[in-house]
């Protein structure tokens, strides 16, 4: 056999020839690439994948293997596959606050195949899914992606929300004789013990991590985004019931107050943080605690849910926190409080996912750091890091690429060119292969 560019090739023969490796080799030639480990573009790399892993990553200096898949990306800036951690894949945003009531179960697992797709098409080859109406639904969906029967993300799922009655993560907007179905109510817990309870069923059952609901929200009628809704031991003891069983705990937490008691009681995000204090960062500082901000979202709800009549509460809570959220957003930033990705996709359709990165540089990132985010610093959030968010031998082979030189518009991450995960071409706009010699 002869072999073109035998110094470029060093190395690659000894992993093509593996027992386990598989036929064909694929070279992607990236005409830039980000390397958010260092934080730095790299020109002219090839990235080296055999199968569903990365094996190597080196100047594209050279032919590649007669044989091998190429795909020429040599006009595009490739990135490492993006990742949101605040999805809602089986769920979509309505008008009518007892919207979750109005699907059925069928309706809700096709509901969620399509926005996985929409999803991973968007360039989101992972996601943290956090909290479903109907009790496992997500996790379904991701049994369902893993095992090949539905295109989607990689996901870590919540099973359902922690919630006190009535609260922030419970169905509301029905008449009082109407009764809600269980499978929507799995994580209603209104003590201490309770709370334990309902960590262990979801756990036992599917969930990934716990998703606890301490403060009020904006988009559920009749609470108060500001309000504590969960004591600091009652989300202490969802914390220690998740540690216990090796994982974790994230809060949806708008109040300054209910931010600083699920971060004394040692969970690993916050998720919205719209009344982030200065105490509460330099608790999250202490911590190690991360931020996951959706600052892109209350544009989206005041322009479309104005527009389609949305309900008046909603609307007049979504103006009260966007602007905060995002001051305090902007502070976190230069205090260094740790960021990590997240869009509260759902609220908007899936698949939008996208568009917070260039909002995020408006709001005191710089585009390396904003990338950081939805790639290796999003895969550390969720224990990740060793698999996903960086472009590196042994991960995944997941890309994504945009057109052109560098980071300098963010707004591209809004529609993106070429989409792998696995290995495999989700979305592409060029792919060819030299033909083997005998």
């Amino acid at each position: 056999m002869r072999f073109a560019a035998t110094a470029w090739y060093a190395g690659l023969l000894l992993a093509s020839t593996t027992p386990n490796a598989s036929a064909q080799i694929t070279v992607v030639r990236a005409g830039w690439l980000a390397d958010v480990e260092r934080g730095r573009l790299l020109e002219r790399q090839a990235v080296v994948i055999d199968g569903e892993r990365i094996v190597a990553v080196r100047p594209d200096t050279g032919a590649p293997p007669i044989g091998a898949r190429v795909i020429d990306l040599t006009g595009f800036t490739v990135v490492p596959g993006l990742i949101d951690l605040h999805t809602h894949l089986t769920d979509l945003m309505s008008a009518n606050p007892a919207a979750p009531l109005t699907r059925s179960g069928a309706q809700v697992a096709f509901d969620g195949v399509r926005n996985a797709r929409a999803t991973l098409l968007a360039g989101f080859t992972t996601v943290r899914d956090i909290g479903a109406w109907r009790v496992f639904s997500d996790a379904a969906l991701r049994d369902a992606i893993n095992d090949g029967t539905v295109p989607g993300p990689r996901m870590l799922v919540a099973g359902a929300y922690v919630t006190v009655s009535g609260g922030g993560g419970d169905v509301k907007g029905v008449a009082p004789d109407v009764q809600i179905p269980a499978e929507m109510r799995a994580g209603v817990a209104n003590s201490a013990d309770e709370v334990r309870m309902r960590v262990r069923e979801l756990l036992g059952g599917g969930a990934d991590y716990i998703k606890v609901i301490a403060t009020g929200a904006v988009l559920t009628i009749g609470t108060t985004p500001g309000a504590s809704e969960y004591s600091e031991a009652e989300i202490r003891a969802a914390v220690e019931e998740a540690e216990a069983r090796g994982t974790f705990v994230a809060a949806h937490a708008h109040g300054a107050e209910g931010i600083k008691r699920a971060v004394r009681a040692g969970v690993r995000t916050i998720e919205h943080g719209s009344f982030l204090d200065d105490e509460g960062m330099e608790l999250m500082l202490e911590h190690g605690t991360w931020l996951v901000a959706d600052i892109w979202n209350g544009d989206y709800i005041e322009e479309i849910g104005r527009r389609d009549g949305w309900p008046e509460e909603f609307l007049r809570k979504n103006a009260e926190t966007v602007d905060v959220q995002r001051a305090g957003f902007r502070k976190a930033v230069a205090a260094g409080v740790r960021v990590a990705y997240g869009t509260d996709a759902g609220v908007y359709p899936h698949g939008m996912n996208g568009r917070q990165l260039a909002v995020m540089v408006r709001f005191g990132m710089t585009p390396m750091r904003a990338l950081r985010s939805a790639t290796l610093d999003a895969a550390e959030a969720m224990g990740w890091r060793d698999r996903v968010g960086s472009i590196a031998p042994g991960k995944f082979a997941d890309l994504v690429a945009i057109p052109g030189e560098g980071l300098g518009d963010m707004s591209a991450f809004g529609s993106v060119a070429f989409v792998m995960k696995d290995g495999v071409v989700i979305r592409t706009p060029t792919e060819t292969t030299l033909p083997k010699e005998d």
